[in-house]
């Protein structure tokens, strides 16, 4: 399996017709074979129609770099080791190098969004280059200039010197469904202004692991290498995303592609117009996703929000009175689902703005209103060897956190006990325990040392499972093994 972004290359692809029409068209000539060919024919003319009205705005984008290639001189054979050893040459300072340029040429699509020249495409497609060129479906060229670019989702907006440009009219990805026709416009493999037609095969794709910001829209109309950029229309003829990505074990089609949803687009594209650069909101929380175990260890009834596994010190979420602990099932007024997209809609809030919460705590619904903040860019005292409990049935054992030991973890300033050990293939494995996690809460219950742990596990039930609140470098959330 292979997800990449989409590359550019100059070679051909035959492009399959549906399988639902060919279905639906096989059923309905069994009954009225003239009417069947018929409707045929009144979907081609539906999909020719967005072309026509959609092609004049999109445009095939030719990009060029300038690369640094250092390359050392020829060496004489008495450089060679043979000859320095049996020769005595001594030896050669290090080898000299001289610098050459050369240029790499990519490829992408894009689509105009103003009359005046503005034209959304990929960052992967015009992010790092030297020279821009752009050309329209009737061969006018145009070199652009980059207005701004975001790799957190990749996006990028480009500009040419023109007027009165044709442009492609942008819908509302929030309100597309799945099962929907969509086309996919293009320049794949270099071949200017290709259509293709599929369906919306599902909506909020965001642990694909191709942008930092994910909510893809997928789909299984044909998107290729060089699709990079261009639009994803609907039978309205307006662009409700931008392809991005394809899900292949062959660098090219095979029935899933990923475009970034339109509204999202929009959002990026107007901060890097108006401001050059993108602003995103900032809650101070880590978060992690509710499994049927964590959400029965919090007595929750279904797995619906998201769970906060740390409140970042002085931040909007703790001026807001949010704790570790707590569920978010709403967010500004919608239900949050899943990790990815509360993540997203936390970041497209504008810095400064009042957002409403709901969020389950003890059992009970909590209303919270944080004022969203902005993303930002980006000694050792000797101790006895400590004691070492081991939980054989569950398949880990712990000890207290020494300073010695959290300095090693990277966690200093920490309280709690260390996981020093886990079985393979032992519930505590299976659950995401690790070897130098650090225990903070169990059951709800702080940590301080292998005392507290000690009391507050023989406090349980034999049947009871173990809610464990954890840190490690890459930051804190809660793990549930079941007993």
């Amino acid at each position: 399996m292979r997800l990449s972004s989409i590359c550019d290359f100059n070679f051909t692809k035959a492009v399959a017709i549906s399988s639902l029409m060919l279905v639906s068209t096989l059923c309905a000539a069994a009954a009225d074979p003239d009417n069947a060919i018929e409707q045929l024919r009144e979907a081609g003319k539906a999909f020719s129609s967005v072309a026509r009205k959609a092609s004049p705005a999109v445009v095939f984008i030719s990009v060029e770099k300038v690369e640094e290639v250092r390359s050392s001189r020829q060496r004489s054979p008495f450089e060679d080791e043979f000859f320095k050893r049996f020769f005595d040459i001594p030896p050669d300072s290090q080898s000299k190098q001289r610098s050459k340029q050369r240029k790499v040429a990519g490829q992408g699509s894009g689509f105009v969004v103003s009359s005046d020249g503005y034209i959304v495409t990929n960052n992967h497609v015009v992010g790092d280059a030297d020279e821009v060129q752009v050309r329209f479906q009737d061969g006018t060229e145009y070199s652009a200039e980059i207005v701004g670019t975001d790799s957190r989702s990749d996006v990028a907006v480009i500009k040419i010197d023109a007027k009165n440009l044709p442009v492609l009219e942008l819908g509302d990805s929030d309100a597309l469904e799945v099962g929907e026709w969509v086309l996919a416009i293009g320049s794949p493999f270099g071949l200017s202004h290709t259509l293709t037609a599929g369906i919306v095969s599902a909506k909020g794709r965001s642990s694909v692991g191709i942008t930092d910001y994910e909510n893809f829209i997928q789909t299984d109309a044909a998107i290729n290498p060089g699709n990079s950029g261009g639009p994803l229309v609907d039978l309205n003829s307006r662009a409700i995303g931008m392809n991005t990505a394809i899900f292949s074990r062959s660098g090219g089609y095979m029935g899933i592609g990923f475009a970034i949803p339109i509204n999202m687009v929009q959002n990026i594209m107007n901060q890097l117009i108006n401001d050059g650069r993108v602003t995103r909101g900032f809650l101070g929380v880590l978060i992690q996703n509710l499994t049927n175990e964590l959400a029965n260890s919090f007595g929750l009834e279904s797995q619906r929000g998201v769970l906060i596994a740390e409140v970042t010190k002085d931040s909007p979420a703790m001026n807001a009175g949010m704790k570790a602990g707590d569920v978010v099932v709403k967010f500004d007024e919608r239900d949050v689902t899943d990790v990815g997209t509360f993540r997203n809609r936390v970041s497209l809030v504008y810095p400064g703005s009042v957002v409403s919460l709901i969020v389950i705590r003890d059992g009970k619904q909590k209303v919270l209103n944080v004022t969203i903040g902005e993303l930002p860019e980006s000694s050792v005292a000797g101790s006895k060897e400590p004691a070492v409990d081991s939980l054989d049935e569950l398949g880990f054992s712990v000890q207290d956190l020494t300073e010695e030991l959290a300095a090693g973890f990277g966690l200093e300033d920490q309280a709690g006990v260390v996981v020093t050990a886990v079985e393979n293939e032992s519930k505590a494995f299976d659950a995401g325990l690790r070897p130098g996690m650090i225990i903070q809460e169990l059951n709800r219950t702080s940590i301080n040392n292998l005392t507290d742990f000690r009391s507050t596990l023989k406090a349980l039930k034999s049947s009871d499972s173990l809610l464990m609140l954890v840190s490690d470098p890459n930051g804190t959330r809660y793990i549930a093994i079941r007993r």
